[in-house]
């Protein structure tokens, strides 16, 4: 059977975003899975760059190497502990309300002091592993797969999109620099924030600067939620979820739109166009699962967390493919249409 040739959009989401190593570990499992390009912010940054870097060292066993080495230094980090061992159980899903309101007392420490406050040397354990994992130089120059690294622009509140040649340690920090938390990155003299701002994740690299029909995008946020939040702790959870949503889904809305009118019309000419008409979409996400975490459990760095989460991923992405893999490069298995007014 021949390859399936794919790009992946990697949404962010804080120590969420063990859910996608499980799903790109089980997606390198696959040898007729090949990957041509990868576009993420924050989390989904890290995903993508630690991956990219580890095919160009290793091949697939490089990559899946390269994205256990980084979630195992992350995990042993313990960075903000504020769930039990067993956050993916019953008894620890319920054991949530007290890390919510230990979040809530740090993020209220957030609103008094700014992170230039309370970390004024800008203390970020990210750095120390992505110095010690990523060589950046090699990445520019050897990596394989197509990189869209997506960042915030602080003065003036647009996406930027760095590629691989352009990539450095600052890049990745800036993609994922909380701004309540973190210090602004600063990069050729422009100041940035968390790029799942502006595009979580971002889709358009992936149309025009590919060749690929499939785009798999890895969400980490509940895709609906059935009942309407009521209580201050369900309120701020869901507003934080729309907030770190609301650009994926704006962006799918303008591709489904482009995507109709290409193919409604017949004597549309031009690369973009038969590009839009050939374009399958697919997502693979865990929305039952999602929905039970927490805001807090994004800061959940425990090792019992961080794999119960990468097992989900990659029983979430084994189900996907036994479902969907004959069907990649013929049709999409998400429905872009609900985006349609």
């Amino acid at each position: 059977m021949q390859n399936k040739i794919v790009t992946l959009a990697l949404q962010g989401g804080g120590s969420h975003g063990a859910f996608t190593w499980g799903v790109l570990d089980r997606l390198l499992e696959e040898p007729r899975i090949e990957i041509e390009g990868i576009s993420g912010a924050s989390a989904g940054a890290m995903n993508a760059v630690v991956l990219g870097h580890g095919l160009a060292v290793g091949g697939r066993d490089g990559g899946r190497q390269a994205l256990a080495d980084f979630w195992g230094s992350v995990s042993t980090k313990e960075l903000f502990n504020f769930m039990r061992p067993d956050a993916l159980s019953d008894a620890g899903i319920a054991s949530q309300a007290t890390s919510a309101a230990l979040l809530k007392g740090m993020f209220s420490m957030t609103r008094m002091f700014s992170p230039y406050q309370f970390n004024p040397f800008d203390m970020n354990p990210l750095r120390d592993i992505l110095a010690a994992q990523i060589d950046f130089d090699r990445l520019r120059a050897a990596g394989k797969v197509k990189l869209f690294i997506a960042a915030t622009q602080v003065s003036t509140g647009t996406l930027r999109i760095f590629r691989n040649r352009e990539l450095t340690q600052d890049v990745l920090l800036a993609s994922a620099c909380l701004p309540s938390i973190q210090h602004a990155v600063e990069i050729d003299g422009e100041a940035y924030w968390d790029g799942g701002l502006t595009a979580n994740p971002p889709i358009f690299p992936l149309l025009h600067l590919c060749t690929a029909p499939d785009i798999v995008a890895v969400l980490l946020h509940p895709f609906r939620r059935p009942e309407t939040p009521t209580t201050t702790d369900d309120i701020g959870q869901r507003l934080s979820e729309i907030s770190f949503s609301s650009t994926f889904f704006t962006e799918m809305g303008g591709l489904a739109l482009a995507k109709r009118e290409a193919e409604n019309d017949p004597e549309a000419r031009g690369k973009l166009h038969q590009r839009l008409k050939d374009l399958h979409m697919h997502v693979i996400d865990a929305n039952a699962l999602m929905s039970q975490l927490t805001v807090a459990s994004k800061l959940n760095t425990k090792a019992s967390f961080i794999n119960a989460l990468r097992d989900a991923g990659r029983e979430r992405a084994d189900q996907w493919l036994a479902e969907e893999f004959d069907g990649i490069g013929l049709h999409s298995s998400f429905d872009l249409d609900q985006f349609l007014p």
